[in-house]
C-alpha cells in the first residue's frame, strides 16, 4: 500500500506538471500573440494609417482586421488544430478542448479618433468555456478612477438602456470620475493595475469580458453580480458601496 501510494503521488506530479506546462504554453502564445497585435496597432496609430468603413451601427477599422490577422497566424502557428473566435473573422473550427476568444482592437472609435485609448485581446478558454489565460495589450493608457461599459445588447439591441442612463448618471454623482469605456480591455488592465478603484458591466460583450474578468480575478478583485449587471472593485467595501 505504501509504494502504490507514493506511485499514485508521483503520477498526480506528472499530470500536475503536465498542466502547468501546457498552461505556460498557452500563456506564452497570448501574451505573443496580444504584443504582435498591440505594436502593429501602435504603428498603425502614431502613423494615421486608419482606413475605414462606416456602417449603419459602427465603423469599422482595416487595422482591426489586419491585427486580427497576425493573432490568428501566431495562434495557428503553435495550435493549428485549435477553434477561434474572433471579431471579425467570425468562428473559425477546430478542436474544441480549447478556443481562443480574440478582440483585436477594442476600442475602434477611440482609433480612429485619435484617442490613444485601446487595446487587443487574446484569451484561451477551455471546453467549458472557462478562462484558462489571457493577454492584453494596451499601447497607451488613459487614467480614471471608475469605468463604466455597456455591451451591444444595450448599444444596437436597447437592452437596458434606460438602466444603462440611470447607472451612468449615478456613478457621475458618485464617484470622483466615471469614464464610459469604449475600450473595456484597456480599463481592465488599469483596473488589475490598480489604476481604478471599480469597474461597473452592464450586458458586456464576451470577448472583452472574459479576459477582463481574468485579469480582475489573477488582481484579487471582488466581483458582485445581478442579472446582466456585475460590479469589480479590489475590496468588498467599494464593491458594496458602487454597487448600491
Amino acid at each position: 500500500m505504501h509504494y502504490q501510494s507514493v506511485s499514485r503521488t508521483k503520477a498526480l506530479r506528472r499530470v500536475q506538471t503536465h498542466i502547468t506546462s501546457i498552461l505556460d504554453e498557452l500563456a506564452t502564445v497570448a501574451q505573443n500573440a496580444a504584443v504582435s497585435a498591440g505594436e502593429f496597432l501602435c504603428e498603425r496609430f502614431t502613423n494615421g494609417t486608419t482606413d475605414t468603413d462606416y456602417r449603419t451601427t459602427d465603423a469599422k477599422a482595416h487595422t482591426d482586421e489586419a491585427a486580427e490577422r497576425l493573432v490568428i497566424e501566431t495562434i495557428r502557428e503553435h495550435y493549428p488544430d485549435h477553434s477561434i473566435t474572433a471579431e471579425e473573422a467570425g468562428h473559425l473550427d477546430g478542436n474544441e478542448s480549447y478556443r481562443w476568444i480574440i478582440d483585436a482592437l477594442d476600442g475602434t472609435n477611440n482609433f480612429l479618433a485619435g484617442i490613444p485609448t485601446f487595446g487587443a485581446a487574446v484569451t484561451a478558454v477551455d471546453s467549458n468555456d472557462n478562462p484558462l489565460t489571457t493577454a492584453v495589450s494596451v499601447p497607451a493608457i488613459e487614467a480614471g478612477t471608475v469605468a463604466f461599459v455597456i455591451g451591444s445588447p444595450v448599444v444596437y439591441g436597447g437592452a437596458g438602456r434606460n438602466n444603462a442612463s440611470k447607472i451612468r448618471w449615478e456613478l457621475g454623482q458618485t464617484t470622483k470620475r466615471c469614464i464610459q469605456t469604449w475600450a473595456p480591455v484597456v480599463h481592465w488592465g488599469l483596473l488589475s493595475r490598480g489604476a481604478l478603484d471599480g469597474y461597473v458591466c452592464l450586458h458586456p460583450d464576451e470577448r472583452e469580458q472574459v479576459a477582463g474578468e481574468l485579469l480582475a480575478s489573477e488582481a484579487g478583485c471582488i466581483v458582485r453580480r445581478e442579472g446582466p449587471l456585475s460590479v469589480f472593485a479590489p475590496n468588498q467595501t467599494a464593491v458594496d458601496a458602487l454597487f448600491e
